[in-house]
């Protein structure tokens, strides 16, 4: 691999400037790199994930009420469901 010739992210792009692959590829790595202390167990995970699949206001991965990506919020103990107002 060239590291040389390696782009790096931009902390300063628009979403619109940025490649769509890349920001999902961001995404991802984020989530991988949660410590597991530092997010929920995955069965509780893929409970929450399932309660945004069914959800009116889940459009393209973000929530359409308070526009988080649903598999970070998802990921985190302390968040809770911002369409309910309350935990998962």
């Amino acid at each position: 691999m060239d590291f040389g010739t390696q782009k790096k992210p931009c902390r300063k792009c628009l979403i619109a400037d940025m490649n769509p692959d890349e920001i999902l590829n961001g995404i991802a790595e984020y989530i991988r790199a949660v410590p597991a202390d530092k997010r929920v167990d995955e069965e509780t995970y893929q409970k929450r994930l399932s309660v945004c699949k069914s959800c009116a206001e889940l459009s393209n991965g973000m929530c359409a009420k308070c526009g988080c990506f649903v598999e970070l919020r998802a990921l985190k103990p302390h968040m809770y469901c911002a369409s309910e107002k309350k935990l998962w």
